[in-house]
């Protein structure tokens, strides 16, 4: 039971992280059409990014966190590890930038966010971070 449970888990976890990865870049283009004027392609982002966030981004969000507490529930001597304490300290920073995604979101909708096409290139890349760590925390578990 318990690989099925991991497999799922992972599944969850790409399809998490690949929201995560282009929600924000969704964001890079609706703030360069916002700057153009163009606001055919604002009412297109405006759906584009309403959906991913919430018919794959936020469901996988929760998928990973139920699959990875059943995951804990099995193994709860993983409880004990450093490296364990480090990840789920990065899942809840990701799960603080996923709801960050929400609040520009809604300020791109409504037409009061002021955060340059610039600013949304480097916000999209804080979750390779995470990634990359949390990937060499479950691998090599250092600690």
């Amino acid at each position: 039971m318990y690989l099925w449970i991991k497999a799922l888990h992972l599944i969850a976890v790409v399809t998490w992280f690949a929201a995560l990865f282009y929600l924000p870049r969704l964001f890079v283009y609706h703030a360069t059409a916002r700057d153009k004027g163009d606001t055919q392609a604002i009412e297109y982002f405006k759906v584009m990014e309403r959906k991913l966030y919430r018919g794959i981004m936020t469901p996988s969000m929760i998928a990973v966190l139920v699959l990875g507490g059943w995951l804990l529930y099995l193994v709860p001597g993983f409880l004990s590890q450093g490296w364990m304490h480090a990840k789920l300290a990065l899942v809840v920073a990701l799960i603080g930038y996923h709801h960050v995604c929400l609040a520009y979101m809604k300020r791109l909708a409504a037409g009061t966010c002021d955060k340059s096409h610039r600013f949304f290139r480097m916000f999209n890349e804080l979750p390779t971070i995470g990634l990359l760590l949390i990937v060499f925390l479950a691998v090599v578990k250092p600690f």
